[in-house]
């Protein structure tokens, strides 16, 4: 069965870019969780500083003292939404691809299974859809989840659009095997 090694390399991938993601994303918690720190106090501080200025028996702060808290809090926001920008930039690229990439190599592992087209035509399609997968999200990974300068370089090239033009090319080729000899499930009466 030729899409054997698409749904086989699918569940392989699955399971390594599910369990990469967390891997990648935990080095950067500590970053995140100090930020929130400092936004809590800075934001703190602002809060008790507006509450201190409209007691009346207290003297009013001095506008100046006001804009020098509230700049502090402003900017505490903005570093804790900085800390969290590395995460989201790993979970919306390389981890989401990734597993996209992983289920769509099952799909396609399983429909050549039902497709009566000469086997070269499989396994032209079948090895574009694992190399697509490998040469986007697995790039994607390297240069953005684990930053091997190699890999970003090459992102950073005409190189990156190899992998998804591969995933396209592989989507209309399997569209056109479909059209081409899809058989579906033959069901007998058994009467």
């Amino acid at each position: 069965m030729v899409g054997k090694k698409n749904i086989v390399f699918g569940f392989i991938y699955l399971v390594l870019t599910a369990a990469l993601g967390p891997v990648m994303i935990i080095q950067y918690y500590d970053g995140v969780a100090s930020a929130e720190s400092v936004r809590q106090d800075k934001v703190g501080a602002l809060q008790q500083a507006v509450t201190d200025g409209f007691e009346v028996d207290l003297e009013p702060m001095k506008p100046v003292d006001i804009a020098k808290t509230n700049s502090h809090a402003i900017l505490a926001l903005s570093a804790r939404l900085n800390s969290r920008g590395r995460i989201e930039e790993i979970k919306g690229g390389p981890h989401s691809h990734g597993n996209l990439e992983a289920l769509l190599n099952i799909v396609v592992g399983i429909l050549l299974a039902f497709l009566a087209v000469p086997v070269i035509f499989k396994q032209i399609i079948s090895w574009v859809f694992i190399a697509g997968a490998l040469l986007h999200s697995g790039l994607l990974y390297l240069a953005v989840g684990l930053e091997f300068p190699w890999a970003v370089t090459l992102l950073g090239s005409g190189f990156s659009y190899i992998g998804p033009g591969l995933l396209l090319i592989g989507l209309l080729l399997a569209g056109v095997a479909s059209f081409m000899g899809f058989r579906g499930v033959v069901v007998k009466d058994s009467l």
